[in-house]
């Protein structure tokens, strides 16, 4: 089992910058994909960014040059770096752990985004 816990959301003006941090506890962090995910009112939840176990990372053509997916295995946490926010940006930002061998698939409660002046 993996509990994950995200942090770092909140209220911010377009053009401006959040970091999102997802901890993870309960099993060997390092062998999971981490992904990030979110999901606007209304809207399906949209795959955001990835990074492998081994540190690749992927991103939606919609935050591309803007976000940054980062992991620190020592820590059990993965960050999203997210700059130049925009107000379709806006969302609930969940943390996905997924390990397809063990078939391990884990979501942390999410965390609000709100980018608005």
């Amino acid at each position: 089992q993996v509990q994950l816990v995200e942090s770092g959301g909140g209220l911010v003006q377009p053009g401006g910058s959040l970091r999102l941090s997802c901890a993870a506890s309960g099993s060997r962090f390092s062998i999971y994909a981490m992904n990030w995910y979110r999901q606007a009112p209304g809207k399906l939840r949209e795959l955001v960014a990835t990074i492998t176990h081994t540190g690749i990372t992927n991103y939606a053509d919609s935050v591309k040059g803007r976000f940054t997916i980062s992991r620190d295995n020592a820590k059990d946490t993965v960050y999203l770096q997210m700059n130049s926010l925009k107000p379709e940006d806006t969302a609930v930002y969940y943390c996905n752990a997924f390990n397809r061998f063990y078939g391990d698939d884990y979501w942390g409660q999410g965390t609000q985004v709100t980018v608005s002046s």
